[in-house]
């Protein structure tokens, strides 16, 4: 029984450093949708995400390895957070601009979910190796490591909150996510084989796309 606990306690915490480690990427996305939101509803918002986050985890953990070989899933899911990318800094921007909130708690959540499934199947296919299909084990080592992902998407807001250039910052590093998953994509590798500077300029485009698009957009919005 001891090692048995022992295994346990050590595949969980595992699973939370897995998930802490590769879970950078998705602390950024919930930080910028909550920024958007009434400082009375950002930890609403952050805990609403998260923890439906952690849910679609464990659902899709069990079938991470056949998802993860369905080609063009990752390269639409790269498109979709190239969209969510700019959107997100689009509203963070006219927050900072007008000094009024845009959107609202239930956008935020829509887009920390999808977000978070489209930028999580390495993550999940991970975290499905460690937890042996064992669903007690998957949920202990991500319930465990939800509360870290929320302290520092509440903490990554505030800053944000205090220096918006970060915002253009965290909305670059969603378009290096998806220019990496379009990339990378089975098909992609399938039918170009993309050599590893290949890989390093798709992230490079991706993230100046979504600051070149913000730009744009911002560029021709009246002056208020």
């Amino acid at each position: 029984m001891g090692q048995l606990t022992g295994g346990f306690f050590f595949d969980a915490l595992a699973i939370v450093l897995i998930d802490v480690l590769l879970a950078g990427d998705n602390a950024v996305v919930i930080a910028l949708a909550v920024k958007s939101l009434p400082h009375a509803q950002r930890r609403s918002g952050v805990i609403a995400g998260a923890a439906g986050a952690v849910v679609l985890r464990v659902i899709l953990t069990f079938f991470a390895a056949k998802i993860l070989q369905l080609e063009f899933l990752k390269l639409a899911g790269g498109l979709l957070i190239l969209w969510i990318a700019v959107k997100l800094l689009i509203a963070g921007s006219r927050e900072d601009e007008t000094g009024a909130s845009a959107g609202s708690l239930r956008q935020a959540v829509w887009m920390i979910l999808v977000a978070d499934f489209t930028m999580s199947l390495d993550n999940i296919l991970a975290v499905a190796a460690v937890s042996h299909d064992s669903l007690a084990l998957l949920i202990a080592g991500l319930g465990l490591s939800i509360s870290l992902v929320v302290f520092t998407s509440s903490l990554l807001s505030r800053i944000m909150d205090r220096y918006p250039i970060l915002v253009w910052v965290g909305a670059a590093v969603l378009g290096r996510v998806a220019g990496e998953m379009i990339i990378t994509d089975p098909w992609m590798k399938r039918v170009v084989n993309p050599p590893e500077p290949a890989v390093i300029a798709a992230e490079v485009c991706g993230a100046a796309a979504v600051l070149l698009a913000g730009w744009c957009i911002r560029a021709r919005r009246p002056a208020k």
